[in-house]
């Protein structure tokens, strides 16, 4: 029998960092109850790059922040039908970058949709952590540090 390595335990909400759109440090909220996981982006625009079709957008990374912005591109995956908290579908680009949290790092695929009005710029849904984390609802921050909030 092998023995397996426990997995490491993360809290409800994390600090993560997505190096390929140049995002350090975006406060993610852990959704086990999404499937996908949601990228806060405006200005959403499609184009043809090496033939290949892109999305090109802006991030505001931080909460109550509209002054600092992001700008970022990354080649489309494909667009997906989601339903939003509103329990409304949606149609929405998907992108697919990686992502560090703690001292992981891994591909995930993330929606883009505006998330101004919600409490989190993003959101690690369960397919993203899958096989990869526990989670503790009753703590954060448990593998990163709190430097902005």
């Amino acid at each position: 029998m092998t023995a397996t390595k426990p997995l490491p335990v993360i809290g409800w909400r994390e600090w993560v960092n997505l190096p390929e759109l140049g995002i350090s440090r975006i406060k993610a909220k852990i959704d086990t109850g999404a499937r996908s996981s949601t990228l806060h982006a405006i200005h959403v625009e499609s184009f043809q790059h090496d033939g290949q079709e892109t999305i090109r957008f802006q991030v505001h990374p931080y909460q109550r922040d509209s002054h600092f912005t992001v700008c970022a591109q990354a080649k489309l995956l494909e667009w997906r039908q989601v339903r939003n908290s509103g329990g409304d579908s949606q149609l929405r680009p998907v992108i697919r970058t990686i992502l560090e949290l703690g001292t992981q790092q891994w591909s995930i695929d993330l929606t883009l949709t505006n998330r101004d009005v919600m409490g989190f710029r993003m959101l690690l849904g369960r397919e993203a952590l899958r096989k990869r984390f526990l989670v503790n609802p009753g703590n954060s921050y448990l593998l990163s540090d709190c430097v902005r909030s």
